[in-house]
């Protein structure tokens, strides 16, 4: 059993700076891999940015690549997404999810999931 617990959201203006962090209890952090979705109001979740446990393998949906980075601690238990020039658009919901097995890259199927914290970026 993972319990993950997203930090980090507010209010910035477009083109800010915003860093997220999810924290995982559990002794066996680093053999999951993380991922990041965010859910826009009325919109269906979407899938943002996963990291492979050993932090050696990430993947970014096309609407963050070059923007968002995701990096892990598993010293700290701790999964980072470091989000850059930030847009209106990127006003959501952001979630942390947990996987242990699953099968193709990246994975469409995540286990445990966070409670979300928001982030809205004005204009």
């Amino acid at each position: 059993q993972v319990q993950l617990v997203e930090s980090g959201g507010g209010l910035v203006q477009a083109g800010g700076s915003l860093r997220l962090s999810c924290a995982a209890s559990g002794r066996t952090f680093s053999s999951y891999t993380m991922g990041w979705f965010r859910q826009a109001p009325g919109k269906e979740r979407e899938f943002a940015a996963v990291i492979t446990g050993s932090g050696g393998s990430t993947y970014y949906v096309d609407s963050v690549k070059g923007r968002f980075t995701i990096s892990r601690d598993n010293a700290k238990n701790t999964v980072y997404l470091q989000m850059n020039s930030l847009k209106p658009e990127d006003t959501a919901v952001y979630y942390c999810a947990a996987v242990h097995q699953y099968w193709g890259w990246p994975p469409k199927q995540f286990d445990y999931w966070g409670q979300g914290t928001q982030v809205t970026v004005s204009s």
